[in-house]
């Protein structure tokens, strides 16, 4: 007979499942991060924003702990971006090119993991979880910002400038930071680039969505608020591999 398995991944349904979510975001943004916010609840210990009732909150939960949630992701589809009034990470981005695509758009954001948990199989059953969630709704385009921790471009300059020269979107799929708060990403000449070392300074998040065949956005973001250098992951699921597609589906996790 084989194991019950230890993970599962579902939609928060009632406001304890959300809460539960932002009790782990705030583990992670706020206590190993640094980050705040307007909503930041610092005496109940919630990592929490106005968009919160507009995401569907997809949960990782470990059921050798009683189903405590361990993973988080946050996704947001269209129409409750336009009941949003627009897409979280609009405030960073210019989102025109995906939104003159026509496609259907999923915009992810918060993904985070208990720190125990990193570097295990958690991330793929979320992303196997991701994947039903987007046949089911027919996505075409993911994207949301993911980040680097700090603010000092220079001290960035290995990794930024090797997703600028190496993995920059295509025209019609490359949104571009805002203007107020741009930073460039081609600080170093391609030729200059060490590539081994800007690689492991690139956030492990961002680079399995490298892996999955990802790309980003013109410029970064600075976010002093939450202590970051963001830059914009775009992937179109229509270019996955058959490789690529088997890695995000889940179909290779233990």
């Amino acid at each position: 007979m084989s194991a019950a398995p230890r993970f599962r991944v579902e939609l928060a349904r009632t406001e304890a499942d959300v809460r539960a979510a932002q009790r782990l975001r705030y583990e992670v943004f706020v206590e190993e991060l640094g980050g705040n916010g307007e909503m930041v609840d610092h005496a109940a210990r919630l990592e929490r924003d106005r968009f919160d009732p507009f995401f569907d909150h997809l949960l990782l939960r470990d059921a050798t702990r009683g189903g405590a949630v361990v993973g988080v992701y946050r996704l947001l589809r269209q129409d409750a971006a336009a009941r949003a009034g627009q897409f979280y990470s609009e405030d960073e981005y210019d989102l025109a090119p995906l939104r003159a695509s026509g496609r259907p758009l999923l915009e992810l954001g918060r993904s985070c993991v208990a720190r125990s948990y990193r570097g295990g199989v958690g991330l793929y059953h979320l992303w196997q979880g991701l994947a039903r969630y987007v046949e089911a709704h027919g996505i075409e385009v993911l994207f949301g910002v993911a980040s680097f921790h700090g603010t000092d471009a220079q001290a960035l300059a290995q990794p930024l400038s090797l997703l600028h020269h190496r993995h920059l979107a295509p025209p019609e799929l490359r949104v571009r930071a805002r203007q107020a708060h741009f930073q460039r990403m081609d600080l170093i000449p391609e030729a200059e680039i060490d590539r081994p070392t800007a690689m492991r300074a690139v956030p492990a998040l961002i680079k399995a969505y490298l892996r999955l065949g990802g790309c980003v956005g013109e410029g970064a973001f600075v976010d002093h608020a939450f202590n970051t250098i963001d830059v914009c992951l775009v992937m179109d699921t229509a270019r996955l591999s058959a490789r690529q597609r088997a890695l995000y589906s889940g179909e290779d996790a233990r």
